[in-house]
């Protein structure tokens, strides 16, 4: 089973094409800086994307919601 699942991410994250933005986005910048970790637990992932996926899920990275 792939951890985190897509449909508790997509209860945070409106789209799909959001949740890959963000997360491109934060394994971008573990890659750049090293390894900031933000999760107070060990990531269950080997790899950035997955780190970034895990903080999504966790709540760690703030997704702003559009206002109509």
């Amino acid at each position: 089973m792939i951890y985190p699942s897509i449909d508790k991410l997509l209860n945070i994250v409106d789209s799909k094409y959001e949740l890959v933005h963000i997360a491109a986005r934060r394994s971008k910048q573990i890659s750049k800086d090293g390894l900031l970790q933000l999760a107070e637990t060990e990531y269950k992932s080997k790899k950035n994307i997955g780190r970034a996926l895990e903080e999504v899920s966790e709540g760690l990275i703030e997704v702003k919601k559009k206002e109509d």
